[in-house]
């Protein structure tokens, strides 16, 4: 996998996504290759490299983003009843680009 999968295959088109919710900013679709039976991931479509590089000038970016994540998290739960949504940072975050998980059931692998 490339140091960036989001930017250098989703967001360039290389790798196609079914869409769950997208704005001006932010993409929010089902994982290529999901961890849980619901997988859905929320990115910037700016190149952020996780949680912890954020700048103040980030800030309208990440209130965008959050509300994204919400409204996924929302629609998740409704259906499903529950839902975990998570982030990695340093080693866990195998794609060095800020990406939240909406997650739902037990995990496939």
């Amino acid at each position: 996998m490339t140091e960036d999968f989001y930017c250098d295959e989703v967001l360039s088109g290389k790798t196609q996504v079914n869409k769950v919710l997208e704005t001006e900013n932010v993409l929010a679709y089902y994982h290529t290759k999901p961890f849980w039976p619901i997988h859905i991931v929320a990115i910037p479509k700016k190149h952020i490299s996780s949680l912890i590089t954020l700048e103040d000038s980030d800030n309208e970016l990440l209130i965008e983003l959050l509300g994204v994540i919400r409204k996924v998290a929302a629609m998740v739960t409704e259906e499903n009843g529950a839902c975990r949504v998570i982030t990695n940072l340093g080693n866990y975050q195998d794609s060095k680009h800020l990406h939240w998980h909406i997650v739902s059931g037990e995990e496939l692998r």
